[in-house]
């Protein structure tokens, strides 16, 4: 099973799924072509908070939310370093992958995985061991930096050992200029070529898995009608209804630690 976990090691603390919900596992057990798409609540099991639920990081950190936004960011001296102290904390350094990014690779291990598309910038699919090559990552990774400026990539914690011996604003050490993480902020333009390799591998998929995402938020969102136009059979898991329900051919709501298991189990 996973490099982490051992999720399926003991059958019997795999649940199994809700009555009227085999069919969807049939029908993924079938398929040569997985496309998985994942959202936030994939990875609130391992103790990274969504955004705007009940415990989210910005409804429970507003300043968090206007460092989101790219012309806040850029423009207020004061948010950046906010935002620098803010990442020295994050749980994304410790998080472990849960039972449902286990489950995922999984299906990878089957051979069916296809492509991984993720909304997520924790890094919690590569750490479980899913080739990172199959990974694609839309909104961005929260383990590098890059310079606004010149564009130059680094590891993440070099800025982070800065910041811990004094400097509150790191600047780029290419060409001085502003330093964020290399994610995809609130007035960003998404990179172009990532989005178009997500929409193909969508409408390449025989199955296509959206798991704890609300399909709300696009292009990302456009993977689903675009598989489903292309033939692909959709299942959407995920705690609440989502705004692309209406492509699902298979819904399983609940608990995603316990649906994904029993699903691909």
């Amino acid at each position: 099973m996973g490099k982490y976990l051992g999720v399926f090691d003991d059958v019997a603390s795999v649940p199994s799924l809700p009555v009227g919900h085999a069919a969807a596992r049939e029908v993924l057990a079938k398929a040569s072509r997985v496309v998985v798409l994942t959202g936030a609540g994939i990875s609130t099991d391992s103790g990274i908070p969504d955004f705007r639920g009940p415990n989210g990081l910005w409804t429970k950190n507003p300043s968090a939310e206007k460092a989101s936004k790219l012309h806040n960011y850029l423009n207020e001296p004061e948010v950046r370093q906010a935002a620098w102290q803010s990442r020295l904390t994050t749980p994304a350094w410790t998080a472990q992958p849960n039972r449902g990014h286990a489950a995922i690779l999984e299906i990878e291990q089957r051979g069916q995985l296809h492509g991984l598309i993720t909304q997520n910038i924790d890094g919690l699919h590569q750490k479980a061991g899913n080739d990172p090559a199959k990974v694609i990552e839309v909104h961005g990774t929260v383990w590098f930096t890059r310079c606004w400026e010149c564009k130059d990539q680094r590891p993440m914690e070099q800025s982070l050992e800065r910041v811990r011996a004094g400097e509150v604003d790191p600047s780029c050490l290419a060409c001085g200029g502003i330093l964020k993480s290399d994610t995809i902020s609130f007035g960003q333009a998404l990179v172009p070529e990532v989005i178009d390799r997500a929409l193909q591998m969508s409408e390449e998929s025989d199955v296509l898995l959206a798991v704890g995402s609300t399909l709300s938020v696009f292009p990302a969102a456009n993977c689903v009608p675009r598989a489903k136009a292309n033939g692909a059979t959709v299942i959407i898991v995920n705690g609440d209804e989502t705004g692309m329900d209406r492509y699902g051919d298979h819904l399983l709501i609940g608990q995603i630690g316990e649906i994904l298991p029993a699903l691909v189990r």
